[in-house]
């Protein structure tokens, strides 16, 4: 059978590599992703192994290449993605990744921290130029005679040193001058004048252009302080207070003439900085570019090389220490491959000796592998949420493919509704291999780009059910003439004009001949949409269906088990678990479909008054009564249904003790068979039957038999199962009445959902016709925007979610615990995935 019907046959094999070339094979492995390593040295730690050195020079690595990235990063690059899987590098190349990627990073750090320096002594040249030019604002003299007049400056930037006063000052005036951070000027200077009690002149400035900060990176207007000040002690309280406010201090010149040099000299230096940081830049520029160009490659080859020592590592050496053990899970099917993949690696290593793989008997049970594809992928992990198969159990995924999105669609059936889901889902199949759709970083697109399939099919699914109930965005839709004509009935009844003008609900009696000609040719006819019991009617028929696709949703679910039995070779359970739950269930909500079915047929129009409920007599089935009142449906009603309850309680005791018993007696007669077998006294015989063995692949059935079966063992294990069957048998009978009312969760969402898309109809998009017709089609623009959003964000989002969650809860616990264990693990091949390195 296929793999997605059970998962595939798994076997635990045995590898023996050769020391010289077990990293070639195990590369291949990995490229190839078929087996699951299993770590032989599971009380080693992992520093005392012995390729820790081997893994330790790649982590080396892996910070040297974070360190590179992170410095393309800072320089506005993004690394790109790796174009095509390199192999893992051999020694000799992986010496080379190293020393390429070490001197690229000493490279880097040398030259950035050579054009950080450049940049910090560029941005005091420039501060230093500012401060100067604006302390000429301060401090220069008036031009002399015959000069053109100087245009007067503000009160702020005028002179401190007034010519006239300057020829009669005693003392030296000193200036200490400077830049601070903005955040800092108004307690820098409110700090000044208390610590110097005023003898000091202070003037700020902002700077004309903006600078970074240092410290933050930041672009920030810095401000240019001027402090002139009269004696020593003054000026020492100044250059510490401005120590404190991290202000960057610059020498200021005393005369003019030293000022002008000065500042000449500051521009010939920025210059030559300049060029000097330009060539800087673009010598980093060339670094960077090598490092984006090798670091992908670099960053896949290192993580495959560690991951291959990593597996190195769980493997064991033989005595000689010169061959190399390793077990691992491997699909049965891929054994071929296996082995080629293992010829492949010895001929890459120029090795003489091939390496080979070697089946073992095992009774662990091995982990499941189900393989999937972008189609059944989405189901599969709807499957593996409840719990992963167990080893060879029958797999729902397959049936989920249709029974999820229809039962899915009989909550959502609305013909609009289904079709905008189908072409978002269909959008997505399209464009599938967008790298924009695949590489998002939306958690919530991503699940649904990864459902895109399963999206789709509920769409198509919901537009079916849509036409069966007749429903587009709650309106219905006449494909078809209606199968009943009010003509008719005008015609051949009592309809006066004065009934007519008293009545304005009216009702067509299908017992009239022409009124009603049969059936509607699909789904629901539209004229029911127009009638006052129109809920009713459906109300009705959504009903039943409900219990009629759950019950026989749940009997193909004890259908399954069937080949669970055969396949496990557990026939007595056929007999024992499968036929006593079909009795249980067909006799009671079996005979419940009948009775739907029957009704349906027996009864029509002209004698629908008087059918009987099927309710009532459900419960009357139960209480083995009837009920004078409520007419039977077929005769001999009664004894049927007795027959059919006797037959449903005799089953509960079959499911309850058949188990249990019947391993009970195989156990006393396996027992008895041991104890008159002769005691053999030559060589031990390996188990081979893994599952009456340990866990040990080296046990002998003479250490089992002595040391497992004994009388208590024997006695725990009947118990444990008897209890095992209590619960099942109490669960199952239990679970037939809940599981069959909790299907009614269809009928709900399914009317829920109608009456939601009906209330925003009439509450939006009528009044838009209705009561706005007179302004004109321009207000329908912004009506039909409304009731798009609402459409999408209320019934396409939130029921779209609800019915997803109720049809999942539906598979998980009414359908799956019919037959499905889930007590299994995946099978996690090494594999150099290429998502893995990104």
């Amino acid at each position: 059978m296929g793999s997605l019907f059970r998962s595939e046959e798994v076997c635990l094999a045995q590898l023996f590599l050769q020391s010289a070339s077990a990293y070639s094979c195990i590369s291949e492995l990995g490229e190839r992703g078929l087996l699951e390593f299993r770590d032989l040295n599971p009380k080693v730690s992992p520093f005392q192994r012995r390729f820790v050195g081997e893994v330790r020079r790649c982590e080396e690595m892996e910070k040297t290449f974070t360190f590179l990235q992170q410095e393309l990063r800072s320089a506005g690059r993004v690394p790109a993605p790796c174009p095509e899987s390199p192999r893992a590098p051999v020694a000799r190349e992986a010496l080379r990744v190293q020393e390429q990627s070490e001197q690229l990073a000493q490279e880097l750090r040398e030259v950035s921290r050579n054009r950080a320096s450049l940049r910090g002594r560029l941005r005091d040249l420039r501060q230093y130029l500012h401060v100067l030019r604006e302390g000429q604002r301060f401090t220069s003299l008036p031009a002399p005679l015959g000069s053109p007049p100087r245009p007067r400056a503000l009160s702020e930037r005028e002179p401190i040193l007034d010519p006239a006063l300057h020829q009669h000052l005693e003392r030296k005036i000193n200036f200490v001058t400077g830049v601070i951070h903005p955040w800092r000027v108004t307690a820098f200077e409110r700090l000044l004048w208390r610590a110097c009690r005023g003898y000091l002149v202070a003037s700020f400035v902002e700077m004309p252009e903006a600078m970074e900060d240092p410290a933050s990176g930041e672009s920030i207007t810095w401000v240019i302080f001027l402090i002139s000040y009269w004696g020593e002690q003054i000026g020492q309280k100044i250059r510490k207070i401005s120590d404190c406010f991290h202000c960057q201090v610059y020498p200021y010149p005393e005369s003019e003439a030293s000022r002008t040099d000065t500042i000449t000299g500051l521009h010939s230096q920025i210059q030559d900085l300049s060029v000097v940081l330009e060539e800087t830049e673009q010598y980093l520029a060339q670094v960077l570019d090598k490092v984006a160009l090798a670091l992908p490659t670099w960053r896949v080859q290192v993580q495959k090389m560690k991951a291959i020592y990593l597996v190195l590592n769980q493997c064991s050496f033989d005595v000689t220490e010169k061959c190399l053990i390793a077990e691992v899970w491997c699909p049965v099917r891929d054994l071929t491959q296996v082995q080629d993949a293992l010829r492949q690696g010895s001929y890459q290593s120029g090795s003489s000796v091939e390496c080979f793989v070697q089946r073992i008997p095992t009774s662990e049970s091995p982990p499941t592998l189900i393989r999937t594809n972008k189609f059944t992928a989405g189901f599969q992990s709807i499957v593996d949420a409840y719990g992963v198969a167990s080893y060879q159990e029958v797999n729902p995924a397959p049936y989920a493919i249709i029974t999820f999105p229809f039962i899915f669609a009989i909550m959502f059936g609305d013909v609009g509704h289904g079709l905008l889901m189908f072409l978002f889902a269909l959008w997505m199949v399209l464009y599938e291999d967008s790298p924009r759709l695949r590489q998002g970083t939306n958690e919530i697109w991503l699940m649904f780009f990864e459902g895109r399939y399963l999206i789709l099919l509920m769409g198509a699914f919901s537009v079916y059910t849509g036409f069966i109930y007749n429903e587009c965005f709650s309106k219905a839709t006449a494909i078809f003439p209606s199968a009943w004509s009010v003509a008719t009935m005008a015609n051949h009844s009592s309809w006066s004009s004065a009934y007519l003008a008293t009545h304005p609900s009216l009702t067509l009696d299908p017992n009239v001949t022409g009124v009603f000609r049969g059936p509607y040719p699909f789904g629901i006819d539209p004229i029911w949409s127009l009638a006052t019991n129109h809920l009713n009617f459906l109300n009705s028929f959504k009903m039943k269906m409900s219990v009629v696709l759950g019950i026989v949703h749940m009997g193909f679910g004890i259908v399954l088990g069937v080949f669970n039995h055969v396949h496990f070779q557990q026939r007595h359970r056929l007999v024992l678990e499968f036929l006593p739950e079909m009795i249980f269930l067909l006799a009671l909500f079996g005979y419940l479909v009948f009775l739907i079915f029957y009704k349906w047929i027996k009864y029509s129009a002209a004698d629908s008054r008087v059918a009987p409920s099927i309710l009532i007599h459900f419960i009357d089935m139960f209480l083995f009564t009837s009920n004078a009142e409520n007419l039977p449906l077929y005769p001999g009603q009664v004894p049927v249904q007795t027959v059919l309850v006797v037959l449903a309680l005799a089953s509960v005791p079959v499911l309850l003790l058949g188990t249990p018993l019947y391993q009970w007696c195989r156990q006393r007669l396996t027992a008895g068979a041991v104890l008159v077998q002769p005691v053999s006294t030559g060589e031990q015989e390996p188990l081979l039957e893994g599952q009456e063995a340990g866990n040990s692949v080296n046990a002998i059935k003479e250490d089992v038999e002595s040391g497992g079966h004994s009388p208590d063992a024997k006695h725990l294990d009947f118990a444990e199962i008897f209890m095992h069957q209590a619960i099942h048998t109490i669960e199952y009978c239990l679970g037939c009445v809940s599981n069959t009312a909790s299907y009614l969760r269809l009928w709900a969402l399914s009317l829920a959902h109608a009456q939601l898309s009906e209330v925003l109809w009439t509450m939006v998009m009528r009044n838009g016709f209705v009561r706005l017709s007179y302004v004109g089609g321009v207000v329908l623009v912004p009506v039909f925007a409304a009731f798009a959003v609402l459409t999408v964000a209320i019934l396409l989002v939130m029921e779209g979610l609800s019915a997803f969650l109720h049809a999942l809860r539906l598979h998980w616990v009414e359908f799956q615990n019919k037959f499905y264990v889930g007590a299994g693990y995946k099978l996690c091949p090494f594999a150099f995935a290429p998502d893995t390195w990104e």
